[in-house]
């Protein structure tokens, strides 16, 4: 081999790659902090290296997708072992026998171990990149978890690239096997000793076998175009990276790192006033407004279209696809590279420049690339726009439910919630738009403490006749009971809140509730965008809670809402208000295990459970619903194929859906709706009341109201146990 060669390759190529490290990081830090990362608070680098174990190194989201997934897996161990083979032969470029001073040799017993793995990897990435070739040529990208739902749209990225990127991997293996093949005639040939099989390279030596007639030279051709193929196509596919959509392999680990370890809560705004007096951003209105890890976020995408797949909005037809979304704001960012470094005084630059400057080339994403402003904005020298309407469509932004299943399978932890909510909080609090509907909810909240803008002095009106005390008369409470908008303005949730509460007096729980003290918890103000009036709210709720001494973690709050479950529950920390809530169903289910409540009456039929996406994937209550159902004598649990646990599809509701108009004629809840009831279940059990105002009205677009019940968990829990008083079990269960 070449020392001079092996030179020139290594530093030409490794130069390249720093300056293009050195671009991609610059663009980076346009971005700004990310506030949720703090490597000084507890375990939080404990947790961070746990997820990069599990979801780089473990692979973990992965297997979601049979084939494509298991290639990915295969393709990923040959790149981990491989690496450092490939040092290796950049070391034989100085030394031809160079081996990690004997460690590597085959004449050790390590040596051979990962010879063995070695070629067994290259094997892997081998039959990996032939499956990949299947799905994109034969199959046209379809690879979906669900081919009846999803499974013949196309979401994958296709085109020439992925399969120049294949190819290089594909030949790389071979080149790797021809190197050893060549490498161990030679070596059989300079001792005079039979060549023959060897376990620990398998497929090197049966190349060896199959060439050992060659002639001296047409060996050592083999050899050297196996080595220099492998060693120097490493580094070049390493440049060829950071600017292709594989740019995944070298940012997922950050990436990883950098997660939202609460993708649960949404981005505290701090000083809210001060930033309007300084007109700085309330939100996320240019790409100068994305976090550090956002901007990673982009570099990562896979563009797999796993997100594509499990998203309702997009099922459902509506212009949110995420994958497109981050697609759009990477070609964005990357397209605004040259007016932000790109030149000396861009004082010179005429005021007037189009915006049509920095609108991406790349129009694969019509639903994203939205025709440039008329006027440009400026950042330090560089010409940038609003993302909304310029880059994203509005309609984008507002189609999210934040349901969470892009985020659930997106397997490079890409984060889309908090990227729409910033966009909807420049849009609500800055520019005041939105849509309409919205501004009923948010006038109601405001005055009265609920979106339905219903009199607070109606709020305990639901508890008439069943003798609950107000928290005011009974501090001492051990349990609040946190009813809820939902469940103590709607008619037919008010039905859940006696349900439950009559569980509780059963089960002899001294509880209370706050009555007119209680408001609402701001969660469709904050997930509509609207951050001013929710924390409002929340501090005026943490203001109630603390002053009743719930913040001590000695009593605890149970709710019958996700939403509220999820707000007082994880989101309150941030504003002094730290409390043990609980949600109903772990609540109840937690009863039954202790033999407080106890089921005694059959409750014949099949039942579906449709998963609440604020219980589920934001805080993964799977089990204790299912738990409570399988306790009810007769009940026989069936699950939607698929489409249950964290793959359940949203009921719509989510992110203020449930007070704004559905975008296009497919409904997502009516799409919900119609896989519960294939299952052939008599009764839909749900566990969220929003949820089950939405599934009610896809049951009547369905036309199946009158055949299918959709039912709380706690109403079915009251119609299998014994009360004193059977006039209230029957009320309870109408």
């Amino acid at each position: 081999m070449s020392p001079i060669a092996m030179t020139l390759v290594l530093v030409s190529t490794l130069a390249f790659f720093s300056w293009s490290v050195f671009r991609r990081t610059r663009q980076v830090l346009v971005g700004v902090p990310d506030p949720e990362f703090d490597l000084k608070r507890p375990g939080e680098l404990r947790d961070r290296i746990r997820a990069v174990l599990v979801y780089v190194f473990g692979q973990r989201k992965m297997p979601y997708y049979r084939m494509a997934g298991i290639a990915h897996i295969g393709i990923f161990i040959a790149f981990v072992v491989l690496l450092l083979n490939s040092i290796m032969l950049w070391g034989r470029g100085y030394h031809p026998e160079f081996d990690f001073w004997g460690l590597l040799s085959t004449h050790h017993w390590f040596g051979q171990i990962y010879s063995f793995v070695k070629e067994i990897a290259a094997a892997l990435a081998i039959v990996g990149c032939c499956v990949f070739w299947y799905i994109r040529l034969v199959r046209h990208g379809r690879d979906s978890g669900d081919p009846k739902e999803s499974g013949n749209r196309t979401r994958m990225t296709l085109g020439t690239e992925a399969n120049i990127i294949l190819g290089i991997i594909f030949t790389m293996m071979i080149a790797d096997y021809l190197y050893v093949g060549g490498h161990l005639v030679l070596e059989h040939r300079a001792t005079g000793a039979a060549l023959g099989w060897h376990w620990y390279e398998p497929f090197g030596s049966a190349i060896g076998l199959a060439i050992q007639d060659l002639g001296m030279t047409q060996v050592k051709v083999v050899e050297h175009v196996g080595f220099w193929w492998h060693a120097s196509f490493v580094l070049i596919f390493l440049n060829i990276l950071p600017y292709t959509k594989h740019f995944h392999i070298l940012t997922v680990v950050p990436n990883v790192f950098a997660y939202q370890r609460r993708p649960q809560v949404l981005p505290k705004v701090d000083d809210l006033e001060g930033k309007v007096e300084r007109e700085e951003s309330l939100g996320i209105n240019r790409i100068t407004d994305l976090t550090y890890s956002h901007i990673l976020d982009l570099y990562t995408c896979t563009e797999c279209g796993r997100c594509s797949d499990n998203c309702p909005a997009y099922i459902t037809d509506k212009k949110l696809s995420p994958k497109h979304f981050t697609l759009a704001l990477r070609n964005h960012l990357y397209s605004t590279e040259k007016e932000m470094f790109g030149h000396k005084d861009m004082a010179e630059r005429p005021a007037d420049a189009a915006a049509s400057d920095i609108v991406p080339s790349d129009q694969s994403v019509p639903l994203h690339a939205h025709p440039p402003g008329p006027e440009g904005a400026y950042f330090e020298g560089g010409q940038v726009v609003d993302l909304v309407p310029n880059i994203v469509h509005p309609d984008v932004i507002w189609a999210c439910t934040t349901c969470r299943a892009c985020e659930e399978f997106c397997p490079v932890m890409i984060t889309y919630v908090d990227k729409f909510v910033g966009m909807r909080r420049e849009q609500v609090m800055i520019k005041n738009e939105f849509p309409p509907e919205l501004q009923g909810a948010f006038n109601g909240m405001e005055t009265n403490g609920n979106p339905w803008n219903v009199s607070a002095m109606d709020r305990a009106d639901w508890a008439s006749g069943l003798d609950i005390p107000m928290l005011s008369d009974h501090k001492d409470a051990e349990v609040l009971y946190w009813v809820g908008c939902a469940a103590s303005f709607d008619d037919r949730a008010k039905k859940i809140a006696r349900s439950v509460a009559r569980l509780l007096k059963k089960a002899g729980i001294d509880f209370a509730i706050l009555g007119t003290e209680e408001t609402c918890t701001g969660d469709p103000a904050r997930r509509a965008g609207n951050e001013y009036l929710f924390q409002m709210l929340a501090e005026q709720n943490v203001e109630t809670l603390n002053g009743y001494g719930y913040n001590d973690h000695k009593r605890t709050i149970i709710t019958a809402c996700p939403h509220c479950f999820n707000t007082v529950g994880k989101e309150y920390a941030d504003f002094g208000g730290a409390y043990d809530v609980v949600h109903h169903t772990d609540f109840l289910n937690g009863l039954l295990v202790a033999g407080k409540l106890k089921p005694t009456k059959r409750v014949d039929g099949k039942v579906t459970y449709h998963d609440s996406c604020y219980l589920g994937r934001h805080n993964q209550i799977y089990d204790s619903p299912r738990e409570i159902l399988e306790a009810i004598e007769g009940v026989e649990l069936v699950e939607v194929p698929y489409w249950n646990r964290n793959q359940g599809l949203c009921c719509g509701a989510g992110g203020a859906q449930f007070w704004m108009e559905e975008q296009g004629e497919k409904r997502v809840n009516v799409k919900r709706t119609r896989q519960l009831v294939e299952t052939g279940a008599s009764t839909i059990a749900s566990a969220c009341p929003f949820c089950m105002t939405m599934l009610t009205d896809g049951l009547k677009a369905e036309d199946k109201d009158e055949d299918v019940a959709q039912l709380d968990v706690a109403e079915l829990l009251v119609q299998a146990i014994e009360f004193e008083d059977e006039q209230q079990a029957e009320e309870a269960a109408e």
